[in-house]
C-alpha cells in the first residue's frame, strides 16, 4: 500500500501532524489543523497505527498535536507505542503481534470494568473476564504491559477488533484502500465524482455512476476523477446494455482510453465480450514471468447463472473471437485463459435499483459455497481466487457484522448513499429518503429492461412511480399499438401519467433516436408494440432525471431507487448527530458503520465465552465523531 494511503488512514486520528518514517528512504509528513488525537485515540486505539506498521516497509509513525506526542515503533513481533505530552513520556508499552493474538498472562491488579456494555463497544479498549473464588464473574481493562493469558480465574479475553480489520486484508491490498467498504454505483451519477473523492481520502473506494450518462459526461467524470484522486483509488460502473451493445463497447473503449483500472460491472445477464475484453486488455508478465492484469472486474450478481461465469475464466470461444477481431492480442488471450474474469464478485440481495429481492444472508453464503467450487476445479491460486463481498441492506451496524461474520470479504452500500451532500441528486430526494422506513419500498418497471418486464426497487413514500410504471407495463402488454388504447384509457395517460399527448411525447422521442441510434427509429416505424415501448419507456426514463433535478411539479413520479437498508440506517441514526440530512457525509456514515459493526464483534467474542451478558450490548449507538 502507498504512503499516501497510510498517511490517509493516520488522518482519522485528526493530529495537527502525521509522520512516516519507511525503513528505507525519507519520512513524509502530513499536516492539518489538528485539536482531536486525545479523543480519536481513546475511540480509535490502537488499530490504524497497527494497520499502517503490518507493511513491513514502515519502521515509525509519529503522531503530534499540540504537546501530545504518540510514536509507535515496529518490532520484530510486537509494536512499541509510547505516549509523550510537553516531552515527557506518560507510558510506554508494547502491543504483541496483531489485535486477535494479544493474551494475557500476569494479570496482577487490571482496572474492573463498571460499564461493561460501553467497554464492549469501545473497538479499542482490550477486556479480561475473570471469575472469583464465589463464581461471581468480573470484567476487568487488560494492561498492555501484560500480554499474556493464564490462570488467575480468568474465563476469556475480548480483543481490540479495528474497522480496519474487517472483511479481507487482500481486498484492502489489492484495492490500495483501508476499509473493506465500497459506495456502490449509482446511475446517472448520483454516486459522483464528490463521492469519490470523499470516499478515496478516507481510505475507501467509490464507483461512479456512469449508466444512463451520455459519453462526454462519463469522459469529464473520469477527467476530474483523475485531478481530483491522483492515487486512482476509484471505480467507474459498466451497465450492461441489451438493447445497444454498441454503447456498452463504446463505453469500455472510453475507459480502456483513460486507463480506468476498475469496474463495477452490472445488471448483466451473461457475459459479454465487453467485459473480458476490458479485463484482459494490457495483460502481460513483467519481467520476473509473473503476470500482470492491469484492469479489475467487481461484478455484481444476485443470481448463480450470472454468477459462474464472471468466477469462471473467459470461454476460449469468446476470447478466440476478440483475438479474431483485433480486439485482444494472441499473447493476451493465452495469459487470461485460465483467470477468472471477476477479481471480485458482489452478492447482491434486497438492494434499490435492479434486484431480484433476494435475502442476502441467504444468497452470500451460496455464492462463497460457488466460489470456492469453482476455485477448486480450476485449480485457482490463492492470489487469484475472486472475493465475495455482499450487498443489500447494508443499512445498519447489525447487518453489516453479519455479512462479515458469515464470510463477505468485503461490503456494497447503495441507498444510504444517496442522501448524503456528495450524492448527485437533488435535496427534494434526500428530504424524502430521510424520511423512509423499511416497508416504504415498491417495485416498479426498469426503463432500460422494459419489454423484458424487468423491475427495479423504489422508494414509495410521497412518490407514485412504482404503481404508474406497472400501469404502463401492462397497457403495453394488453395493447398491440398506441393507436389501439380505448379512449379512456388513452386519456388518462397523457393527463395524470405524460401530462402531455403521446403524439407530443413520440415526436420527442423520435428526434432522440434519430440521433442516439436511427435502427431504433426505423424498426419503431416497422413495429407499432416497439414504438409504443420506447414512447412509454421516454416517461421512465425521465422519472429518474426529474428526480435528480428536483423537478418540484413531477415530485409524485419521481422514480428514486431504494432498498429496505435506507429504513434500517434511519432507525439506527434517529435522534442522533446523523440524522440531519446535511450532517450524512458519505465517509462519515461508512466510518460510523464500520465502527460500530466492530463493536458487534467485540459481542460476538464476548458471547462466545458463554456468559450472561447485560441487556442492550447487541445494540451500538451511532459513535461520535
Amino acid at each position: 500500500m502507498s504512503i499516501t494511503s497510510h498517511l490517509e488512514t493516520l488522518s482519522s486520528y485528526g493530529a495537527t501532524a502525521s509522520r512516516i518514517e519507511p525503513v528505507e528512504g525519507p519520512p513524509e509528513d502530513l499536516i492539518a489543523s489538528g485539536g482531536d488525537l486525545a479523543t480519536a485515540f481513546d475511540e480509535l486505539g490502537h488499530g490504524p497505527l497497527l494497520s499502517v506498521l503490518r507493511d513491513e516497509s514502515i519502521g515509525c509513525v509519529l503522531l503530534a498535536d499540540g504537546d501530545l506526542e504518540v510514536t509507535a515503533r515496529s518490532g520484530v513481533d510486537s509494536v512499541e507505542i509510547s505516549v509523550s505530552r510537553g516531552g515527557r513520556q506518560i507510558t510506554r508499552y508494547s502491543v504483541v503481534g496483531a489485535p486477535s493474538h494479544v493474551q494475557i498472562s500476569e494479570i496482577g491488579s487490571l482496572e474492573e470494568v463498571t460499564d461493561i456494555v460501553a467497554a464492549l463497544h469501545n473497538v479499542s479498549l482490550p477486556l479480561v473476564v475473570k471469575r472469583d473464588d464465589a463464581g461471581a464473574i468480573g470484567w476487568f481493562v487488560s494492561s498492555p504491559s501484560h500480554p499474556t493469558i493464564a490462570g488467575n480465574g480468568v474465563v476469556g479475553y475480548v480483543p481490540p477488533i479495528g474497522p480496519e480489520t474487517l472483511g479481507s486484508a487482500q481486498f484492502r491490498a489489492d484495492h490500495d484502500v483501508s476499509f473493506a467498504y465500497v459506495a456502490g454505483a449509482m446511475a446517472g451519477g448520483i454516486n459522483s465524482v464528490d463521492m469519490m473523492v470523499a470516499m478515496a481520502n478516507a481510505g475507501m473506494l467509490a464507483s461512479f455512476g456512469a449508466g444512463g450518462l451520455p459519453e462526454p459526461v462519463v469522459e469529464a467524470a473520469i477527467l476530474e476523477a483523475k485531478e481530483r484522486i491522483p492515487s486512482g483509488r476509484y471505480c467507474f460502473n459498466l451497465l450492461h446494455n441489451h438493447t445497444d451493445p454498441k454503447a456498452e463497447a463504446s463505453i469500455v473503449d472510453l475507459y480502456l482510453k483513460h486507463g480506468i483500472r476498475r469496474v463495477s460491472a452490472s445488471a448483466f445477464m451473461q457475459l459479454t465480450e465487453n467485459v473480458v475484453r476490458y479485463r484482459f486488455k494490457g495483460i502481460h508478465k513483467n519481467k520476473n514471468g509473473k503476470v500482470v492484469v492491469p484492469n479489475s472486474v467487481i461484478a455484481k450478481v444476485s443470481r448463480v447463472e450470472v454468477a459462474t461465469p464472471f468466477l469462471c475464466p473467459a470461454p476460449k470461444k469468446m476470447l478466440d473471437a476478440l483475438v479474431s477481431s483485433g480486439s485482444l492480442t494472441a499473447e493476451e488471450a493465452s495469459l487470461a485463459s485460465g483467470l477468472p474474469v471477476a477479481t471480485d464478485v458482489i452478492a447482491e440481495g434486497d438492494s434499490g435499483g435492479h434486484t431480484d429481492q433476494r435475502p442476502t444472508t441467504v444468497l452470500l453464503p451460496i455464492m462463497i459455497q460457488l466460489r470456492d467450487k469453482i476455485a477448486r476445479e480450476n485449480g485457482y491460486t490463492a492470489a487469484i481466487v475472486p472475493r465475495i463481498g455482499a450487498a443489500g441492506g447494508m443499512g445498519s451496524p447489525a447487518s453489516i457484522w453479519s455479512v462479515f461474520s458469515a464470510g463477505a470479504d468485503f461490503i456494497v452500500t447503495g441507498s444510504i448513499n444517496q442522501c448524503t451532500p456528495e450524492a448527485g441528486t437533488s435535496d427534494a430526494v434526500r428530504e424524502l429518503l430521510s424520511k423512509a422506513t423499511s416497508t416504504d419500498i415498491d417495485i416498479g418497471p426498469a426503463p432500460d429492461m422494459f419489454e423484458l418486464g424487468a423491475h427495479v426497487q423504489v422508494l414509495s413514500r410521497g412518490t407514485m412511480y412504482a404503481k404508474r410504471g406497472e400501469r404502463l407495463y401492462e397497457i403495453y402488454r394488453k395493447y398491440p399499438s398506441m393507436d389501439e388504447i380505448e379512449p379512456k384509457e388513452r386519456a388518462r395517460i397523457e393527463k395524470q401519467i405524460f401530462k402531455r399527448t403521446l403524439d407530443d411525447v413520440w415526436e420527442g422521442t423520435a428526434a432522440f433516436w434519430a440521433e442516439r441510434d436511427p435502427a431504433q427509429l426505423e424498426r419503431a416505424n416497422r413495429d407499432p408494440r416497439h414504438k409504443m415501448a420506447l414512447t412509454f419507456r421516454w416517461y421512465l426514463g425521465m422519472t429518474s432525471r426529474w428526480a435528480r433535478m428536483g423537478e418540484a411539479d413531477r415530485k409524485r413520479d419521481y422514480q428514486i431507487w431504494c432498498g429496505p437498508a435506507m429504513g434500517g440506517f434511519n432507525a439506527w441514526v434517529e435522534g442522533t448527530r446523523l440524522e440531519p440530512v446535511k450532517a450524512r457525509g458519505v465517509a462519515d456514515i461508512a466510518n460510523a458503520l464500520l465502527v460500530s459493526a466492530a463493536a458487534l464483534g467485540r459481542v460476538s467474542a464476548a458471547r462466545s465465552l458463554g456468559i450472561a451478558l447485560p441487556v442492550g450490548v447487541g445494540f451500538v449507538t451511532v459513535p461520535s465523531k
